[in-house]
């Protein structure tokens, strides 16, 4: 297996009420929200009769791209799911939404984050002879549900949150309601919009952008909003947090034409680069981004700092994992078929290289070799965020410790191990200004920005 160099994406969820094509509708949504998991896709609706489910691995356009998968989903409420998985295996059983007939009715679960504890409820709950058909942790709150003796359903999930803990956007569906849910921090996101009448919950606004619906608001942290026929219900009954949301849906996660706080994602990344330049005034002749993540930072360095922005490096688009995998052989050309150098901007030129982020920093080593062998007198890799020194647990899939290139590193190491000229990254207080705050408040931080700091706001 091939250890992924980048932050990999969490999940994608999505749900609607009362909407004619639900399933088509979802299957457009899920498209949008991509790019959060590749790994799985999922689509369960309800007819008013029944709970109708497809489920496969790999993209959405794979298998929701056929009118007979399509006939397969009737109804006009629908919930789907795209997977990357952080918690548990890849597998058919893992895809969500997860479905379950509980005493109360139906029950379809499509889940966003990673629960810190649901290994031990696991092993609690079949020490007393519950039997689990997945290795998700999304299944332990449909288990904690139907273990509920709460009499209503916003009651039996109610009572089982309160025993979870980490983050989650939960989108939920039953006979009669779509339920949406963030996590008392707000670590994962969740959006409500509006089409036509018809209520939508996004992870991203991307998604409601391309069926044509109406961005409402953001779900709010600790928050559970019920969909029915009736309207909407908002529930606060959690205890009371700060709203602490993760910083990477701005710096990496989130698509650039989403829209977080007013502002487009791509403002946030602009404004990351902009600040890298403010911090690190390189002499240099082009200033070249890493595809596709490093775009919108580099644009804004090139145009803070006036140097000459250039598509340096050409990216393909249709490689895949199932390709660079197979084969030893084949696998040592990994970077050259993902990206190939554009020599006409590099020969003879000194390079500012702008990325995203460093994981491990081994696709960054390739990248470097490949812009020095193609001439370029000079490489300085410039990082739009600050180092990541420790690892996530609320759902984005980074590796731990030993294998994080600045936990086990200094500057000069990273760079002598990367090979550039130079190496720098933004500052963690120019991260924060890049996200429109003055400074981060050290007492009760704004982000969830423990990849940086080690303050994890759940223990």
């Amino acid at each position: 297996m091939i250890k992924q160099d980048k932050l990999v994406e969490e999940c994608g969820v999505f749900g609607i009420f009362d909407a004619n094509e639900a399933a088509v509708l979802t299957t457009l949504g899920l498209h949008a929200l991509q790019h959060r998991g590749k790994e799985g896709a999922g689509i369960v609706t309800f007819d008013g009769k029944n709970f109708n489910g497809v489920r496969a691995q790999g993209l959405v356009g794979s298998t929701f791209n056929k009118k007979e998968v399509i006939d397969q989903l009737p109804g006009k409420n629908a919930v789907g799911h795209v997977r990357y998985s952080t918690q548990g295996e890849s597998i058919d059983k893992n895809i969500q939404p997860l479905f379950a007939d509980l005493a109360a009715g139906g029950f379809a679960c499509a889940h966003n984050g990673n629960l810190i504890n649901a290994v031990e409820i696991r092993d609690e709950l079949i020490s007393k002879g519950a039997i689990f058909q997945t290795t998700s942790d999304t299944e332990t709150i449909l288990q904690l549900v139907a273990l509920s003796r709460k009499k209503f359903i916003k009651d039996k999930l109610i009572d089982a949150l309160k025993r979870v803990k980490g983050a989650y956007s939960l989108v939920i569906l039953t006979n009669k309601k779509l339920i949406g849910v963030r996590d008392p921090y707000g670590i994962r996101p969740l959006v409500l919009g509006i089409k036509d009448g018809s209520y939508v919950l996004a992870s991203e606004t991307c998604a409601l952008n391309i069926i044509g619906a109406e961005y409402i608001r953001d779900i709010k942290h600790g928050e559970i909003v019920i969909i029915t026929k009736d309207g909407i219900q908002s529930l606060r009954p959690f205890q009371k947090r700060k709203e602490r949301p993760c910083i990477f849906e701005r710096i990496y996660f989130s698509r650039p034409d989403s829209i977080i706080g007013g502002r487009t994602v791509y403002t946030y990344r602009k404004k990351l680069g902009e600040q890298l330049a403010i911090e690190n005034k390189i002499k240099a002749d082009v200033v070249v981004p890493v595809l596709d993540s490093g775009v919108s930072a580099a644009l804004g360095y090139a145009q803070k700092s006036k140097i000459p922005f250039e598509l340096g490096l050409i990216r393909s688009h249709y490689v895949g994992r199932t390709f660079i995998e197979p084969t030893q052989n084949i696998r040592q050309f990994g970077v050259k078929l993902k990206h190939s150098v554009n020599s006409s901007c590099i020969t003879n030129k000194k390079v500012i290289l702008i990325d995203d982020s460093i994981v491990r920093g081994t696709t960054s080593k390739k990248i470097v070799k490949e812009i020095f062998d193609a001439g370029a007198k000079e490489v300085h890799l410039g990082i739009g965020c600050p180092p990541i020194t420790h690892p996530d647990f609320y759902g984005i899939d980074t590796p731990d410790y030993s294998e994080l290139i600045a936990s086990q590193n200094n500057l000069k190491e990273m760079a002598k191990i990367i090979g550039v000229t130079s190496l720098f990254f933004l500052s963690l207080e120019g991260t924060y200004k890049a996200m429109g705050y003055k400074k981060r408040n050290e007492k009760s931080p704004q982000f969830t920005d423990h990849c940086f700091t080690g303050d994890y706001p759940i223990k």
